[in-house]
């Protein structure tokens, strides 16, 4: 928000604020008209309610609103801090016919959320969260939902949900970081775009994920692609290890090396995998992913120092977070720049740094990057890729069908074999996710070969959330195939 602020700061110093406010405002009314005509069939004669706090927010949707009256449609403003209402906006409102009110009104098709702006703090006041609680229609956003922390996505407090927002000059940290709450986000041209420098956060589009996924050239061989070894399982989980070993034998066409005492169960699952008990008898690998029902005893210490010594690029999840947090002087087998990507979720991350990520995630996520010297990978619904260079990649998801026991094997495994193909770390874990979370869209809405499936990643998010049913993250491991053609196609790979 800090580099949106101070663009905003250079961009007036050029162009005078009520330009700029009446940009935003004709790109608000614009995407409402839209939506009115989307949801009722019609602009002319419906109904916009704006809730309007202090400040340009306000003015923005009190501007709109004007905009509106003048296509026809019914506007009426609730104000919420009439003492400091926007002056012009209120002015412009009221000279194009709108109405003020201190309620919501019978009939209404659509509702702007202008009550608070991106300099608000905390959750909504009283008299607004018991405004924002009685409606029962569709809600768009000016900028943010108003009572979210536009930084870091969180609520502390009654909060707007909106069914999608209208944003300005640029998408700020809470559309990624919170999704949920914003709804589809529409981005309406100030002018900001030549102010601003590269963003602090950063999505993988679906084409750019499938531009860089590695497949065969002419000539590869299995060596040449990238060459995988799996420590994970144990006799107690070998459900783990079939799930981290087939993930990778999925995502990309080299070979993979299995190591572990669930070596049989892999081989059963498996054929193509190349299986022994042991990480000495691997033999040579390009990249290593471990820990996914490994075990926390000495044994599995002692799988991970050898892993972690072998000078390749290395995956840490589950229990080789805990056994890295018990035993920090197992990062001392890492020889210094080799890559490293430790995958936790928020309890293994308080396991490893001695506090939770707190509402600041990608701040947390950050410093773990810095202080571990590697690619942090904080699982979530939104999750984030925090690199010890302080890039950060984010993955917003557009469901929670993920949020299954084993899917997390299935990622370590993607991650795995994708490290070993040579791509760089972060970029890795970023793909690797998203090719994750279609996979469990595909494998919710009826698995590979579905209708869902041949919509692609578009159609998957246009439906978010909405419809499928719960898939185990044996469905999600083998929908990879199909998640991974579509992202590939979008890209004309």
């Amino acid at each position: 928000m800090a580099r949106v602020r101070a663009a905003e700061r250079a961009l007036l110093a050029l162009v005078p604020e009520d330009v700029l406010m009446r940009r935003a405002a004709f790109g608000l009314a614009n995407r409402t008209a839209a939506a009115l005509a989307e949801r009722t069939g019609g602009v002319s004669g419906r109904n916009v309610t704006l809730m309007v706090g202090a400040g340009n927010n306000g003015g923005d949707a009190l501007l709109a609103g004007a905009y509106l009256r003048r296509r026809g449609v019914v506007v009426t403003a609730v104000l919420l801090s009439p003492d400091r209402v926007h002056p012009q906006g209120l002015a412009a409102l009221r000279g194009a016919g709108g109405r003020i009110c201190d309620q919501l009104p019978d009939r209404v098709h659509l509702v702007l959320d202008g009550i608070v702006g991106l300099s608000g703090s905390g959750g909504l006041r009283p008299a607004a969260a018991r405004l924002v609680a009685a409606v029962r229609v569709p809600i768009i956003a000016v900028d943010s939902p108003s009572g979210v922390n536009p930084d870091t996505g969180t609520a502390d407090g009654p909060a707007v949900t909106a069914t999608e927002t209208v944003t300005f000059g640029a998408r700020k940290p809470v559309h990624l970081l919170a999704p949920w709450r914003c709804g589809p986000v529409h981005l309406v041209d100030i002018g900001l775009f030549a102010e601003l420098a590269e963003p602090d956060l950063r999505v993988l589009t679906a084409a750019e994920v499938g531009a860089l996924w590695p497949v065969p050239s002419p000539t590869s061989d299995k060596y040449s692609q990238g060459v995988v070894g799996i420590a994970a399982g144990s006799a107690d989980y070998p459900g783990a290890a079939v799930l981290c070993a087939g993930a990778a034998v999925l995502a990309t066409s080299g070979m993979v090396r299995f190591a572990g005492t669930a070596a049989d169960a892999v081989r059963g699952r498996w054929p193509e995998v190349v299986a022994t008990g042991s990480v000495s008898d691997a033999g040579q690998v390009q990249a290593w992913a471990v820990g996914p029902g490994l075990g926390t005893g000495a044994a599995s210490r002692q799988v991970l120092a050898h892993v972690l010594a072998a000078g390749v690029p290395v995956v840490a999840d589950a229990d080789a977070i805990t056994l890295l947090a018990r035993h920090p002087e197992l990062a001392d087998s890492r020889d210094p720049g080799t890559p490293l990507v430790l995958t936790p979720h928020d309890r293994e991350f308080q396991r490893l740094t001695g506090k939770p990520p707190g509402i600041d995630r990608v701040g947390s996520a950050r410093e773990a990057a810095r202080r571990f010297d590697a690619v942090l990978l904080l699982k979530g619904n939104t999750t984030i890729v925090a690199a010890p260079d302080g890039r950060v990649l984010v993955n917003p998801a557009r469901s929670s069908w993920p949020a299954t026991a084993g899917s997390g094997d299935v990622l370590t495994g993607v991650l795995g074999a994708l490290l070993a193909t040579g791509l760089e770390p972060a970029t890795a874990a970023a793909a690797a996710v998203h090719a994750q979370e279609f996979a469990a869209a595909i494998a919710a809405r009826g698995g590979p070969g579905s209708i869902a499936a041949r919509g692609g990643p578009a159609g998957i998010a246009a439906r978010g959330g909405a419809g499928g049913a719960p898939a185990p993250a044996s469905a999600i491991q083998a929908a990879l195939t199909d998640a991974i053609r579509n992202l590939r196609s979008t890209s004309g790979g």
